[in-house]
């Protein structure tokens, strides 16, 4: 289907492109949000005598985004979740719960603008792209840790993980020295054991 792009669309074109696009994406996407109009003579004309307005209202909202992205702009954003010892979450941060916080810190954000390439699984400083325009990308950093005190040293740029590890390691060596204190102990038993059976 051939559509008219009435603002920017990434990986599209620019406003007032005329494109092809599968059938689906413009009648699910493009046109219910009012991303582009069918590329018919009737709507080409519209689009030509509006375009001015279209334009002047295209760059109201790309300032009001850019005045939002000056206050957002490398902000840290904490969201709490269940971790296993190696930092491996129970579940994992979608979209929805970054909205959800940066939301809660009192911007409004939906989930659809917050694109993430894959499932965050892991506990750290993730940084994080919000398009509150599609000329308006902000980066925020996304803070998932399993505790308050550990999501602060991870925001002064301690590593909470290799902290653990150490500590694992230090256990491991303990009860190996334990293992091998053990062991001799254990001969020496059986060899005392042995004597006292040969008299």
């Amino acid at each position: 289907m051939q559509v008219i792009l009435l603002e920017r669309v990434e990986k599209l074109g620019q406003m007032g492109d005329e494109v092809k696009v599968k059938d689906g994406f413009a009648r699910n996407y493009l046109l219910p949000e009012k991303k582009a109009l069918r590329a018919t003579k009737a709507n080409r004309e519209f689009f030509t005598t509006q375009k001015a307005q279209l334009e002047a209202n295209n760059l109201e909202r790309k300032k009001d985004a850019e005045a939002v992205s000056a206050k957002l702009s490398g902000k840290i954003f904490v969201l709490l979740r269940q971790a296993g010892d190696r930092g491996q979450l129970y579940g994992s941060v979608s979209p929805r719960d970054i909205a959800d916080a940066i939301t809660a810190g009192g911007f409004t954000v939906s989930r659809t603008q917050v694109p993430l390439d894959k499932a965050i699984k892991n506990i750290g400083l993730v940084p994080v792209f919000v398009v509150l325009h599609p000329e308006v990308r902000v980066p925020v950093t996304v803070n998932v840790a399993r505790t308050e005190d550990e999501a602060e040293r991870q925001a002064r740029g301690e590593d909470v993980l290799s902290e653990k590890t150490e500590a694992e390691e230090a256990v491991m060596a303990a009860e190996a020295l334990f293992e091998e204190g053990a062991g001799p102990k254990e001969d020496g038993e059986a060899a005392a054991e042995g004597g006292t059976a040969d008299e």
